[in-house]
């Protein structure tokens, strides 16, 4: 497979995104007070670096199929650590969420535009299967922040 430029340069981008995004949910998985969320914040981490791996193959000329992408799901059922007050370790778990969930709407629209700009369908394919992941990623740390009355 022969990558535009315009393909290579979106590849380029979605991957230092995908670092970014390693390296953030790694780091905040050591920070976070909770357990639960220290438990979210690294099972995300690993599903972003199966995303890195994964533009690194396209990058490479290789499209995975889409049959062989098992959807890697992330726990999106919690049970309250927080209640309706503010305390210092609410507010300190309050900020990685909200900072992470600011990341993946950002991560997913990025997404959205490369889906529409790559010609071939299997790495189009490809990239809608990580936008969805991306969105369920955020979907679960909204999970997270709502029943630890985080979320207004």
């Amino acid at each position: 497979m022969q990558l535009t430029q315009k393909e290579t340069t979106l590849l380029s981008d979605m991957k230092s995104q995908e670092k970014l995004c390693v390296e953030k949910y790694t780091k905040y998985a050591s920070s976070a007070l909770d357990p639960q969320l220290k438990e979210l914040f690294t099972s995300i981490s690993n599903v972003e670096q199966q995303h890195l791996n994964t533009l690194c193959q396209i990058e490479n000329g290789s499209v995975p199929q889409s049959n062989s992408q098992s959807a890697q799901t992330v726990k999106s059922s919690f049970t309250q650590n927080y209640g309706m007050g503010d305390t210092p370790d609410k507010q300190a778990d309050c900020y990685l969420c909200s900072d992470l969930l600011a990341d993946e709407k950002h991560v997913s629209g990025l997404y959205n535009t490369c889906i529409f700009e790559f010609k071939e369908q299997a790495v189009r394919d490809t990239l809608n299967h990580i936008q969805k992941e991306e969105q369920e990623h955020g979907k679960a740390i909204y999970d997270y922040m709502s029943v630890n009355n985080m979320y207004s």
